[in-house]
Parts: structure tokens; C-alpha cells; sequence
């Protein structure tokens, strides 16, 4: 097998961050890439992972991250970036988060891909040092709002649908190449930051998302089961992954207080 070199998006926190961190664990090569580059800089430190600062809804940084990634020759790119703002009614959503969802969850993919994907076929040319085919992938999280519909959920639910389709329409035109492509779609995870964006900084209309709800998914109960898919021989491509907590039966049904077996 050859060597597993990542390009892992929005790696500053949440799940990026995580996947990051599991990656290395795990004695892979790591470029992490986000726009917060003290951040970046701080995981550097603790894990030893390359890092490289860049906006991808901005043309001129994703250019500048395809000259970074050429240098380190990634065999895999995980696209984690993308985010929620607002939950309002569709009449009173604004369409400048519309506009902000749909660059960074569809146009910042659209672009990073772009930049990576020559690279990955790249890397498949030369068999794996153990003489057996060489892959390369390309795992993006989008969210189990991509499928189902939810209130408040409208510029969500359009832009992670169309993230989705943008990866399946990938797969179908890499049909012959030696590359998988995956996608991952949690549902209900607590991480420091997506809920506290989407309501505008409002920490009491973040935090009460998760108010009672018994064991939400962490960053790291999510990174644990991308880098374990991540590890499978490269032949192996598990398309989509749904990931919920057990007291999230449905995207809008969500169980509150404590699970309980019926007697």
C-alpha cells in the first residue's frame, strides 16, 4: 500500500480538526488546510501535521492551495469546509446566506476538487511499493440535511443537496479510474462552532440545539468513523455513510432527556 497523504478541509475545528488529528494517529501524512491560520498553527504543534492557510470560496487562495498541494503530493483530499447560517422561514431567509452557504458548501467543493483531482490521478500512477494498484480518494461530509427537508432548513437543505449531487455526479465520471469517492452525512453533531455560525454567534440559541439531548454526536465520534473508512484497502468504496446519535431517530425527531428501553 502506498503511502496515505491527506489534504483535510476546514481543519481548524469540528470534524476537520478531528480528522486531522485521527489522520496522524494513525501515521498518516496530513496537509490541514482552513482559513484561521493561528489555528492551524497551534495543531501543527501538537500533531506535526503540514498545514496551509486558504479561504476556499476565494479564487486566488484555492490557486494558491493547488501550488501547496502539488509539493506534497496528496494521495486523498477530505473536503470537511462548509457550514449553516440562519433558521428562519424561507420568506425570511436572506439571500445573503444563500449566497454564503452555497459558496462555501458547493462553489468552495467545486473549486477545491478542481485544484486536487489532477494531483490524485497522479498519484495512482506508480504501482503501491508492494507492487498491487494504487488509489486515491476523495471523501466530502455533506449532512443528512442534503436528503431530508427540515423547517428552518431551506438554504441548508438546497446547498448540502446540491453538494451531495456534485459527488455523485463525480463518481459517475471517474467510472474506470482507480479513485473512490465518498460521502459522509452526519446528523446531529456537537461541535464548538457549526450551530454558534448558523444563529449568528448567539451562544443560548447554539447550545439550547443540543439542550437535553443524551449523548450528540462529537467531532470525534464522527472523525473515528471517516478515518476508519479511510483505512479500508483502497479497492474498497463505501459510497455514502449516514451518521446519527441514538436519540436522533429522524433529522426533526429528536428525542429529549433520557433513552429508555420499554418494558
Amino acid at each position: 500500500m502506498s503511502e496515505k497523504r491527506l489534504i483535510v478541509t476546514g481543519a481548524s475545528s469540528g470534524i476537520g480538526e478531528a480528522v486531522a488529528r485521527q489522520a496522524v494517529a494513525r501515521g498518516w501524512r496530513v496537509l490541514a488546510v482552513a482559513r484561521r491560520a493561528e489555528r492551524l498553527e497551534a495543531l501543527a504543534a501538537e500533531t506535526g501535521c503540514e498545514v496551509f492557510a486558504a479561504d476556499l470560496t476565494d479564487e486566488a487562495s484555492v490557486a494558491a492551495l493547488a501550488e501547496a498541494a502539488a509539493a506534497f503530493r496528496p494521495t486523498g483530499l477530505v473536503q470537511v469546509a462548509g457550514g449553516a447560517k440562519g433558521a428562519a422561514e424561507l420568506a425570511e431567509t436572506t439571500i445573503d446566506d444563500w449566497r454564503w452557504m452555497f459558496e462555501a458548501n458547493v462553489i468552495g467543493t467545486k473549486r477545491v476538487i478542481d485544484a486536487v483531482l489532477p494531483l490524485l490521478r497522479a498519484s495512482t500512477a506508480a504501482p503501491s511499493a508492494d507492487g498491487s494498484a494504487s488509489y486515491a480518494e476523495v471523501m466530502v461530509v455533506t449532512s443528512i440535511a442534503a436528503t431530508v427537508s427540515y423547517k428552518g432548513g431551506s438554504g441548508y437543505n438546497a446547498a448540502k443537496s446540491a453538494e451531495k449531487q456534485l459527488v455523485d455526479v463525480l463518481r459517475l465520471e471517474l467510472a474506470g479510474e482507480p479513485i473512490r469517492v465518498m460521502e459522509v452525512a452526519p446528523g446531529m453533531v456537537h461541535t464548538e462552532e457549526f450551530s454558534l455560525v448558523r444563529f449568528g454567534g448567539d451562544r443560548e440559541k447554539a447550545d439550547a440545539v443540543y439542550d437535553d439531548v443524551q449523548d450528540p454526536l462529537s467531532a470525534d465520534d464522527v472523525a473515528r468513523v471517516m478515518t476508519d473508512i479511510l483505512a479500508l484497502p483502497g479497492h474498497v468504496s463505501v459510497d455514502e455513510t449516514i451518521i446519527k446519535p441514538v436519540a436522533q431517530t429522524h433529522p426533526w425527531v429528536v428525542t429529549k432527556g433520557e433513552l429508555r428501553a420499554k418494558r
